[in-house]
């Protein structure tokens, strides 16, 4: 038990800490994705001059609001689930079925991490957006690359693989009796427990 728990802490305080870092960032990147839409709908429906960036602008901040949104969810148990055949079996039969998925979610993540990487660094990622720039050191301005929109896809599995890792940390300390001994996953006091 006391193996699980030294292998637990570190999880457990990086996704303390990093899921804290990407709710603020996504709370940036959804405030972002509103400001550009209604500055396209002010500049196409009352000016008659659409823009040409914003639809991408808003499409690059969803993907990096989803990129840090998705592990917060998936810790605090806020996606949707199935959860009826778990709850009808006995407790500990349901303990090793939801232990079953969350090794079958860690093979799906290990599987995904060099899909990610490949779009970063891929043929794909050497394109550029069509319509975002950014200012680069010469006094001129520069096309996003589409690796920068690419890196949110490898980032958000990268955080759902160690909220996962640590979700079965906590799922094996609960089985072998140390439920009681977990500290509650922040956020989850509110919304009924993890």
């Amino acid at each position: 038990m006391a193996l699980l728990r030294a292998l637990l802490a570190p999880f457990q305080a990086w996704n303390d800490v990093t899921l804290r870092i990407g709710w603020w960032v996504s709370v940036v990147a959804i405030g972002l994705m509103v400001l550009s839409i209604l500055l396209q709908v002010f500049f196409r429906y009352v000016l008659g001059n659409p823009l040409a960036w914003s639809e991408e602008a808003a499409r690059f901040c969803m993907l990096w609001m989803t990129g840090f949104m998705a592990p917060l969810a998936y810790r605090r148990g806020g996606f949707v689930a199935i959860d009826m055949v778990v709850r009808m079996l006995p407790a500990r039969v349901g303990e090793v079925l939801s232990f079953g998925l969350l090794l079958i979610a860690l093979l799906v993540l290990v599987t995904a991490i060099p899909i990610g990487w490949g779009e970063v660094t891929g043929f794909s990622s050497k394109f550029a957006t069509a319509s975002l720039y950014y200012p680069d050191f010469q006094g001129g301005w520069t096309k996003v690359p589409r690796s920068w929109m690419m890196w949110s896809l490898l980032v958000g599995v990268v955080l759902l693989l160690t909220v996962n890792i640590e979700l079965m940390l906590r799922s094996l300390i609960s089985f072998f009796g140390g439920e009681e001994t977990l500290r509650p996953i922040p956020g989850t006091e509110m919304a009924g427990g993890d």
